[in-house]
């Protein structure tokens, strides 16, 4: 599923460093980290009427993110703030929004691998767009298993929400090519860890599971379906799942900033089928927007 291109975003102003910029004029140096090396980590953030969902959780990983990679100079959060503000007031967006917050290690003042080159501190950059949910969550989506696995923490912990995304867009390729919408992607064990570029639940027999977060990201959608499972007395568990207990499943669907609950309908040709009629997802969904105003943050 492609994402549309909304004429809307055209005239969007965009945050680059201390600032913002008409779309044509908002760049970065090719000196600059992520250029330079995808040295930059980030995060995505959805805007509703209610506010920014989850602000503080997405700038906490953030922050966690930079100071793994040892960011130096990096603004402050009531900087960050400011700039979000800024940026969507400039654009006038109160919702239907998703946001990409980037913060690069900054510019170097020669290429170069080493960070000492770093020398101007860190960059932030602020991208708000007019964008809906990406998927449609009433027909759900078809994905295959990618024999693209996902870095575990011997290689690249998956905990640094980090800009070199070329693991999970491989995968993405492999979907393009089978005409499906994403892919599982599986840890070096062969266990599913998650999709490209969401995390993954399934339903059996009236049990939420989801697997441990181990080869995936700790996903803040994630963290917010499993304590409304618990809050509202769903079973559920994480543990290894394979793709064995997934295609069996009576439920299967992805969690994101950038989707919401989105259901799978399909993995690897298989079609899920509801033999219990649970609508568990369904459930989770409309607890998550009836607490999007306790959840929600006006700047």
């Amino acid at each position: 599923m492609l994402q549309k291109y909304n004429p809307k975003n055209e005239n969007i102003q965009v945050w680059v460093g201390d600032r913002l910029y008409p779309r044509s004029e908002a760049k970065v140096s090719v000196f600059d980290s992520t250029v330079q090396g995808g040295d930059a980590v980030w995060e995505g953030s959805r805007v509703y009427r209610e506010g920014i969902l989850h602000l503080d959780a997405h700038l906490d990983r953030l922050f966690a993110s930079a100071k793994a990679l040892a960011f130096d100079h990096v603004p402050t959060r009531d900087f960050v703030k400011n700039a979000i503000k800024q940026t969507l007031e400039a654009n006038g967006m109160a919702e239907d929004t998703l946001m990409r917050i980037t913060l690069s290690r900054g510019e170097k003042v020669t290429s170069g691998m080493d960070p000492r080159l770093n020398q101007k501190g860190s960059c932030l950059i602020v991208l708000a767009e007019w964008k809906p949910l990406v998927y449609d969550n009433n027909s759900g989506i078809r994905v295959i298993t990618s024999t693209q696995r996902r870095n575990s923490p011997q290689f690249l912990d998956s905990k640094i929400h980090h800009n070199n995304l070329l693991n999970n867009i491989l995968a993405k390729i492999q979907a393009n090519f089978a005409g499906v919408d994403a892919a599982i992607m599986l840890d070096e064990r062969g266990f599913v860890a998650e999709l490209n570029d969401t995390n993954m639940f399934m339903v059996k027999s009236g049990k939420l599971f989801t697997p441990f977060a181990n080869a995936c990201l700790h996903g803040i959608t994630r963290g917010y379906v499993l304590e409304l499972a618990k809050k509202n007395d769903i079973p559920t568990e994480e543990r290894n799942l394979s793709l064995v207990e997934f295609y069996d499943a009576d439920e299967v669907f992805a969690t994101g900033t950038m989707g919401e609950l989105t259901p799978v309908v399909e993995i690897d040709g298989r079609p899920i089928e509801n033999k219990t009629g649970s609508k568990i997802r369904k459930q989770l969904s409309d607890l998550m927007h009836a607490s999007l105003p306790e959840r929600c943050e006006k700047l």
